[in-house]
């Protein structure tokens, strides 16, 4: 991009709108956007194994935990309603906290399953719709140039996010397992107020550093019928659009194999050898999943991006395809072979991690290029309930269908059931062209 700037017009300043400088608050914003998502989707399935409870119950309540994100695109344009950007953004960190302190005060009560569930519920959508608030502000607190050059910190601040929860708070856990001779209620809980805390600590610093944005303020001239109808506008355009029909089946249906290994594979590593599992420890699982295998999504996911900027996704999308199939392979082999070596689990993480990062490419830009036109943000996020919905509803039988089956014959299962992501890979219609650096 060109430094220089066209006459009678400025350069871009380092600070955000307001004068305050967008490295004050977009790092710590993004790590706070991530991490409800994480405990939610990662850390309650570890929590609840080591609660004691079937790999049948914890598929089903969890993965109803993607509901929010499913609705998001309903009830987001009603956060534009009340209050601003900002507000939301405060509001739902500080119930954010609130949720992490209740499920840290009721793991050890009898209620721990109602309890739990209820307030992750409550995380659930507080993180949604803090999602949502964010995502508006980092349009209003920052200048076009300033959304540009911060997409790279966003991603790795996302990342770091994830390394945390599924990492650090999970061998976190485990080490005050070891501290507190194996009480585990009391491990998780003092792990989930340690959170709590953090995330009082975020709203108290975003208070103080998110900027009054000039264009942040509540649109009340917009009623609810207003925005009823634009949503019913947004959807009649959807799906009105030409080769509809093969592009929302590989929507929903190209994760479901994902879908339904995603859960019981974490279960897999962690669940003991004469159940057929890998019988990590809290403090290995952290670091094999949530460390190597954070890493290895990264670096696919940068290559990815890199060959389809360069030769556009038609030209890589079949290569993804096959590499999407990866983790399917490699929990095959490793529910047979069920090494003992942690570096051998490591790297077989990290192979799978590496094949589904790079895979997601394909179907993430996907998602962009039929989101083209008029309506592309409110495009994009319909589709993206689509995908969420495409991992809650496989998950929530993939427990019950894993106890049934055993997890060999289960990752055989989901191997096989693979065969629909290349049926639906044959009838995209993707312009050549698209992705190239051209564009």
């Amino acid at each position: 991009m060109n430094s220089i700037s066209p006459p009678n017009q400025p350069s871009m300043p380092s600070a955000g709108k307001n004068g305050r400088s967008p490295w004050a608050w977009v790092p710590s914003l993004t790590f706070s956007d991530s991490l409800p998502s994480v405990a939610v989707m990662t850390i309650s399935v570890i929590l609840y194994k080591q609660m004691g409870l079937s790999n049948a119950a914890i598929t089903f309540y969890t993965s109803w935990l993607y509901l929010p994100w499913v609705l998001k695109p309903i009830w987001s344009p009603f956060i534009d309603l009340v209050k601003t950007k900002r507000w939301w953004v405060l509001a739902m960190e500080m119930l954010i906290g609130a949720a992490f302190g209740g499920i840290a005060f009721t793991i050890p009560t009898e209620l721990w399953l109602q309890g739990t569930l209820f307030f992750f519920w409550v995380m659930a959508f507080a993180g949604a719709s803090h999602c949502v608030a964010a995502d508006g502000f980092y349009m209003l607190g920052l200048n076009p140039h300033q959304q540009a050059g911060f997409m790279g910190i966003r991603t790795l601040f996302d990342r770091l996010a994830m390394i945390f929860g599924q990492g650090i708070l999970v061998m976190v856990a485990g080490n005050l397992q070891v501290v507190f001779r194996n009480s585990i209620t009391f491990s998780w809980s003092l792990m989930f107020y340690g959170v709590m805390g953090l995330f009082l600590a975020l709203w108290l610093w975003h208070n103080y550093s998110l900027p009054y944005a000039k264009d942040d303020i509540k649109h009340v001239y917009i009623d609810a019928r207003t925005v009823w109808e634009g949503f019913l506008e947004t959807f009649h355009t959807f799906f009105t659009k030409e080769h509809v029909v093969f592009a929302v089946l590989f929507i929903v249906f190209f994760r479901m194999p994902e879908g339904l290994l995603s859960k019981v594979s974490e279960l897999f590593l962690i669940d003991a050898g004469h159940n057929g599992g890998l019988g990590l420890s809290p403090q290995e699982y952290g670091l094999v999943q949530g460390t190597v295998g954070i890493i290895g999504i990264a670096c696919g996911g940068i290559l990815g991006g890199w060959l389809a900027g360069r030769d556009g996704l038609k030209r890589w999308l079949w290569p993804m395809v096959v590499a999407f199939t990866l983790p399917e392979l490699i929990y095959v082999y490793l529910s047979y072979s069920l090494p003992s070596s942690l570096f051998v689990i490591n790297l077989c993480v990290f192979v799978e991690q590496f094949g589904y990062g790079f895979g997601l490419t394909a179907y993430m830009l996907f998602m962009i290029y039929y989101s083209r036109g008029e309506y592309k943000t409110s495009h994009y996020a319909l589709a993206s309930a689509m995908m969420f919905l495409s991992m809650m509803l496989p998950g929530i039988v993939a427990g019950a269908l894993q106890e049934s089956m055993g997890y060999r014959h289960f990752f055989i299962f989901t191997l096989a059931s693979c065969v629909i992501m290349y049926v639906l890979a044959a009838f995209l219609k993707i312009d050549p062209h698209y992705g190239k650096n051209e564009e």
